[in-house]
């Protein structure tokens, strides 16, 4: 299957579709969402994603337990949930600056809506293509209206279990999403690459009937590359401008050179696979010569006996195949041979 976004095809006939996913390393200055936008144009990826959210439509301003991040390991640790999307917001405001920066550098604008009025939004934007997130990837009323726009629709998979997927894919196909991509994502920043279970793309693309890809929160792109051997055709990854920056994601994001890395290696693993093949390449044409052949090592008489010491398996390969070393010793040379002469069977007695 093909999925076609503005101009870029989707599937296993093309080459991986890198989205470079800005979330909070804007850190709320225009100027720098933008830089990140110029920098992820001249990396060559596809594709530029905002979340689009406010932070009352997606929790509550309150510091009880249930609302306030505990987890001495998580990476968000003592701020309430309020307080860290606060941080994340990308005012609506500058969402259009950002997508005529994108058209005007080629590349895809889309976004995940975190709530009802954040798709009507986007969709007086006109974005061509909708991201749902792990922790809204069981959120029917939003996987619906995301649907009945008719745009391809990604998920990340994050936590879900199979009966919940099930359960969003046929929402979404019922409500008029034709196109659908899964992402296989693990909810933990950074996340670990034994955790990735990538055998995991091969079984959904199958039991789903969809495009697979990755959303990938570990550190590097080993695991992203590697995800393209196992059917990836999207991949999803964090931006930040350097190293140096203190964003809420800057932890398990790439720098733009680590993204451009990114997209070299993941179509060279794209291009690797291939179809399954035998027999020399078109490109080894010229290397059949240098294989093994049977070659007289010393100078040898008529009548003599081809023997270990007279016949060796050498390159190159315009002689007899080492395969017939056993046959031709014992018999004899039916006239006087050089040594470096290719043996053939023009000689053999």
């Amino acid at each position: 299957m093909t999925i076609i976004i503005e101009n870029r095809k989707i599937g296993a006939g093309n080459k991986p579709f890198i989205i470079a996913e800005m979330s909070a390393n804007h850190e709320q200055s225009l100027e720098k969402a933008l830089e990140i936008v110029d920098r992820v144009a001249k990396s060559g990826a596809d594709a530029i994603k905002l979340q689009t959210l406010k932070p009352e439509n997606i929790t509550l301003d309150v510091s009880s337990e249930d609302f306030y991040i505990t987890d001495e390991k998580n990476i968000w640790s003592g701020q309430t949930l309020y307080e860290l999307y606060q941080k994340a917001y990308l005012p609506w405001e500058w969402h259009g600056p950002i997508f005529e920066r994108a058209q005007k550098l080629g590349l895809v604008f889309l976004s995940t809506p975190f709530d009802l009025e954040a798709v009507d939004f986007l969709e007086s934007l006109n974005v061509p293509c909708y991201k749902i997130g792990s922790c809204e990837n069981r959120d029917i009323p939003l996987i619906k209206k995301v649907a009945k726009t008719g745009k391809p629709l990604i998920i990340s998979t994050g936590m879900a279990s199979v009966i919940e997927l099930s359960e969003s894919i046929q929402a979404a196909r019922e409500a008029g999403c034709k196109d659908i991509i899964l992402l296989k994502c693990t909810c933990a920043y950074p996340s670990q690459p034994s955790e990735s279970n990538l055998r995991t793309l091969e079984h959904m693309k199958k039991l789903f009937n969809c495009e697979v890809g990755i959303s990938d929160h570990s550190e590097g792109i080993g695991v992203s590359v590697a995800s393209v051997a196992l059917g990836a055709s999207v991949i999803e990854k964090h931006i930040k401008l350097s190293d140096d920056d203190t964003s809420l994601d800057a932890t398990f994001s790439l720098t733009p050179q680590e993204l451009g890395q990114l997209v070299v290696e993941s179509k060279r693993a794209w291009q690797a696979i291939g179809d399954v093949q035998y027999g020399p390449s078109e490109s080894e044409l010229n290397s059949l010569k240098y294989r093994r052949s049977l070659y007289v090592c010393e100078d040898i008489n008529q009548g003599e006996v081809f023997t270990e010491k007279n016949v060796k398996s050498i390159r190159p390969s315009f002689g007899l195949a080492p395969k017939y070393y056993e046959v031709i010793l014992g018999k004899k040379a039916l006239k006087p041979l050089k040594k470096g002469e290719a043996l053939n069977w023009e000689v053999v007695s």
